[in-house]
């Protein structure tokens, strides 16, 4: 269908909208007089009956309905015209330029179809996903926006930022991935895990964790009872399915990870398997995040290796901690990893550390909590909301046991 047939069309859609809406130039928001008084009951028009010459549907009703709906589809056009311009800002300067020659339209500006129609409609051509570049509104996929709100407010983890960014990106950006991307997040409470998450999700959809595109499951919430596993995982199966098939570029996110039993790993491993199944649902453009204080441990005597060697903790680099993380996570029998098949097949993609945070790193989220909640704050305000928290080894008091957990609720003591 050429553009002429596209524009028709639109403006037939258009149309009844408009006219329920106020009808052309007596909508909410006209500028135009108001129409005129019924002509009073038991005249001439009343004795003469609807066919009649002055009737609602004689010659002169007919003209004036006539009259309407040209108007209305007139306005439909321009109003298309319009919408077409915000969408794709194509034409825009053409637009500018005829009706700098010719002069404005008569009846025509935004207030004729009032602001709230305007979002009404617009919201009903994008509901086509053909206004958003991603193709569906619903999904947005700030990667600038993400990096610097990763740079700006995620402290310490030099390591979890750069992996995060690089392998979403990627994944964004390869238009047949061979699978869903799959992080898995390691280390301390309060180290960033969930904050991350959560920001992905910000930047990738519109409505974020709220988005019908999103899943997040906390594995003693969701799956208390191990005696109803193989319930979980049907109802499991089922609404990663639903979800993919409601939203092709869906996230899932996992947390407590560690305490998932391995059988509800192993259930939702052909989800984030390769992709060898034409004719089925395509997993291929989803995306799974695990939070797992797994490797925590690990991670901690690394960096405490390197402060007491006198080596800057942004010296640790990935390849040099993945590999101990690994290990550690195949070691305990106990965990869902070990015993289920995600490791073996190599179905993770990145193992992504969260290091322990320092006294520095707290004063940030400290700072971080007043501004959010619009407080001011001095420096010796920062200094005794970090020495409020518990900090370890016993000799070295270098790492904070809860990271920043809880570090919000600690400057309500600064409060008059």
């Amino acid at each position: 269908m050429g553009q002429g047939g596209l524009l028709g069309l639109a403006c037939w859609l258009l149309l009844p909208l408009l006219l329920l809406l106020g009808g052309g130039s007596g909508g909410p928001g006209s500028r135009g007089p108001p129409p005129p008084p019924p002509p009073p009951r038991g005249g001439r028009e009343e004795e003469q009956g609807p066919v009649a010459e002055g009737g609602p549907w004689g010659r002169t009703g007919y003209e004036a309905v006539k009259k309407h709906l040209g108007a209305a589809g007139a306005l439909s056009k321009q109003y298309w015209q319009y919408l077409a311009c915000r969408v794709w800002q194509e034409g825009c300067g053409e637009e500018e330029e005829e009706e700098e020659e010719s002069g404005p339209s008569p009846g025509w500006s935004l207030p004729v179809v009032g602001q709230d129609y305007l979002e009404i409609l617009s919201a009903w051509y994008c509901s086509f996903g053909k206004c958003c570049k991603t193709g569906d509104c619903r999904i947005v996929n700030n990667i600038t926006g993400l990096e610097a709100d990763l740079n700006g407010q995620l402290h310490g983890q030099h390591l979890a930022k750069e992996v995060v960014i690089r392998a979403v990106q990627r994944f964004l950006q390869n238009p047949r991935p061979e699978k869903a991307l799959v992080l898995s997040f390691h280390g301390w409470s309060g180290t960033g895990k969930n904050f991350v998450a959560r920001m992905v999700a910000s930047h990738l959809y519109r409505d974020g964790l709220k988005s019908e595109c999103v899943r997040v499951f906390i594995s003693l919430f969701h799956f208390p009872h191990h005696k109803y596993v193989d319930s979980y995982k049907a109802q499991l199966k089922k609404q990663i399915s639903e979800t993919v098939q409601l939203c092709k570029q869906s996230l899932f996110i996992f947390d407590e990870a560690e305490k998932l039993h391995f059988s509800l790993l192993d259930a939702i491993k052909p989800f984030m398997a390769h992709y060898d199944n034409e004719g089925q649902v395509d997993y291929r453009r989803s995306i799974f995040l695990f939070l797992s204080n797994l490797g925590g441990n690990t991670i901690n005597e690394v960096a405490l290796d390197f402060w007491r060697a006198g080596r800057a903790r942004e010296e640790i680099s990935m390849e040099f901690l993945e590999q101990r993380l690994r290990l550690e996570l195949q070691e305990p029998e106990e965990n869902g990893y070990a015993r289920s098949h995600l490791l073996e097949e190599n179905l993770i993609d990145f193992f992504v550390p969260f290091l322990p945070l320092e006294y520095h790193h707290v004063k940030l989220c400290a700072r971080d909590a007043f501004l959010a909640r619009g407080l001011p704050y001095t420096e010796a305000a920062l200094d005794e909301v970090a020495r409020m928290m518990v900090f370890v080894p016993t000799e070295e008091k270098l790492f904070s046991a809860q990271g920043c957990k809880s570090v919000s609720q600690r400057i309500n003591y600064f409060l008059p």
